[in-house]
């Protein structure tokens, strides 16, 4: 479970920013928005947040942040070797933080261990490293590493409550590595757990959601009826999904597409099957029809696209991370897509969603907690500040909250210029 993730010096986020998945205070929805989390201490969470802002305002930024924290644990002992340069931005409209590091830290449950996690870093290393693990309530130091440039050499502290051959792991560990995930690639049973979580519950869709392939393999198995299930009460009107598969034929590709290109594409796929998603529905004499996918409405192939992942995940308990997730679908749906996560039968494992949206139909205290809405605006400098509705006390039950934001009382807003013609 998530519990916070702060950012700083990170493309438009200047400033640390700090997001919360804490209950607030209130009753409103507790039994459907909330559940608590057992570490020791228990902890009161929410299963969804939504983030509103305008255009270019910070919104794909902050998820940006978390998405190249996850690469840099996942990636920086394996895939990088000794020079590649890490997938950090620093907010570049100022000197000082064009050349500072970029700084991520992360607070979550795993195994009902509360972790705090986090590093900087420039493109070329790793400047500071922490872990705080808390297995029975208190805080215990397990990793601290900063880089001094006065003697050009890494500070290392380990905890006594590190196990393992520490030693070991500190010195294979590159200046644009992480020691946890060095550790865990040398066999640290003790932190592989954390690393697991960014690995297997952190999960981030990519720009426009997902390719349909996941949802067509489920398709092929037996929880193929919990994707017609989702469809159905979607309201798709999709009778059945069949799939086919097929060698991939290089004759199928354009002709007019270079030949270099033709060849390297025939090598990455040579031996491989190209699959072929088809839907079914009824004619009006009650016979099946079939259409391609690609036939089907943008929003229908979206849905269909987000059914797997969104099953996986709620089946699971994973952290969801989604940018713009009205784009090509019906506010209804929005909302459809949402509340699966403030349902305990459809969201048994208290997975969580955090998503960014222009969809203000749903921006009202009979979906979501005040809690739940967090704002992304860019102030007078061009750096994001992302803030929680909380801030603005907004009545319980009574205000409403869509109206007020169009009317800008909680910012976040484009401000739009007469357009002028000039010269």
């Amino acid at each position: 479970m998530l519990i916070e993730f702060s950012v700083a010096n990170f493309r438009s986020l200047r400033n640390r920013q700090t997001f919360s998945l804490t209950k607030a205070k209130g009753s409103e929805l507790a039994e459907t928005n909330t559940f608590t989390a057992s570490a020791v201490n228990d902890f009161e969470l929410v299963r969804s947040t939504a983030i509103y802002g305008p255009n270019a305002g910070g919104k794909s930024n902050f998820l940006r942040a978390m998405q190249a924290m996850k690469k840099i644990v996942l990636e920086s002992a394996t895939i990088l070797q000794r020079g590649d340069k890490l997938p950090v931005t620093p907010f570049r409209l100022n000197k000082t933080t064009a050349i500072a590091p970029s700084e991520f830290e992360i607070t979550f449950i795993v195994n009902q261990v509360r972790y705090q996690y986090g590093f900087s870093a420039t493109e070329h290393r790793i400047h500071e490293e922490w872990l705080l693990a808390y297995p029975k309530g208190r805080p215990q130091r397990w990793l601290d590493r900063v880089w001094t440039e006065e003697s050009n050499t890494y500070d290392w502290e380990l905890g006594n409550n590190l196990v393992g051959e520490k030693q070991l792991w500190q010195k294979s560990t590159r200046d644009n590595a992480l020691f946890l995930s060095t550790a865990v690639q040398l066999n640290s049973e003790q932190l592989q757990p954390i690393y697991d979580w960014f690995k297997n519950t952190l999960r981030m869709a990519n720009l426009g959601g997902w390719s349909p392939g996941f949802s067509a393999s489920l398709c092929e198995r037996k929880e193929k009826k919990l994707v017609m299930d989702f469809l159905n009460a979607a309201d798709m009107d999709i009778e059945d999904i069949l799939i086919e598969k097929k060698p991939f034929d290089t004759h199928a590709l354009p002709s007019d597409i270079p030949e270099p290109l033709k060849t390297r594409i025939a090598n990455d796929f040579r031996d491989k099957e190209v699959l072929n998603i088809k839907t079914v529905h009824k004619s009006i004499d009650g016979k099946p029809v079939i259409f391609d996918l690609n036939e089907e409405s943008d929003g229908t192939q979206k849905l269909f696209s987000f059914a797997g992942p969104w099953i996986d995940a709620l089946a699971n308990g994973y952290v969801l991370f989604i940018d713009e997730l009205h784009d090509n679908l019906h506010p209804r749906l929005v909302q459809f897509l949402v509340q699966l996560f403030h349902n305990s039968e459809t969201n048994p494992n208290n997975a969580q969603l955090v998503f960014t949206t222009h969809e203000t139909s749903i921006l009202n205290q009979e979906v979501f907690r005040r809690d739940q809405i967090w704002f992304c605006e860019k102030d007078e400098d061009q750096a994001t500040t992302v803030y929680p509705l909380t801030d603005f006390s907004p009545r319980k039950g009574r205000e409403n909250l869509e109206l007020s934001y169009l009317s800008g009382r909680y910012g976040a807003l484009p401000y739009i210029r007469p357009f002028r013609k000039t010269g």
